[in-house]
């Protein structure tokens, strides 16, 4: 179910998409409200759903994971087969996500590995349910980002 915000609740959310780690005073401040109604307004965000947690952003190359790629996997056959799949998403750490796409593809997964044989090796494994195509990532301009106020007339294109 979609949750009503207003302009308070999305620029509530655009600081904690900013700063997930920022003081409740500060976050009050920034949003031009007390810090208890600031605080139960992020309560209530929670509650609801709309805020589902708290992350780290960690840069893959200092971490040891030099090789980032996108892999698409065409997975032939009913959705009622992809058990197995969805057991190897669990046991590869490597992979960091996995979206259930329309389209030619059935799955588009981010990778991060620490060498290209890394790579092929889970390319290798994914090949076992399907077809794989693998695009190697070189530069993000744009990092990860949640929503935002949609613009008015969006909802309705």
């Amino acid at each position: 179910m979609t949750e009503i915000l207003d302009a308070t609740d999305w620029a509530i959310l655009a600081e904690l998409q900013e700063d997930g780690r920022i003081a409740f005073a500060e976050l009050a401040r920034r949003v031009n409200l007390s810090a208890s109604a600031t605080t139960e307004r992020v309560r209530r965000l929670e509650t609801a759903g709309v805020i589902t947690g708290y992350r780290a952003e960690v840069d893959l190359e200092r971490t040891g994971y030099p090789v980032l790629a996108v892999v698409r996997l065409k997975y032939p056959g009913p959705a009622a087969r992809h058990e197995p799949l969805r057991r190897l998403l669990e046991e590869r750490s490597e992979i960091l996500e996995c979206l259930r796409t329309t389209g030619d593809d059935c799955y588009a997964l981010k990778i991060a590995t620490t060498s290209m044989g890394h790579l092929e090796e889970i390319v290798d494994e994914l090949a076992q349910f399907g077809s794989t195509t693998t695009n190697l990532v070189l530069s993000r301009p744009l990092a990860v980002r949640g929503p935002a106020v949609p613009r008015a007339g969006a909802a309705e294109q």
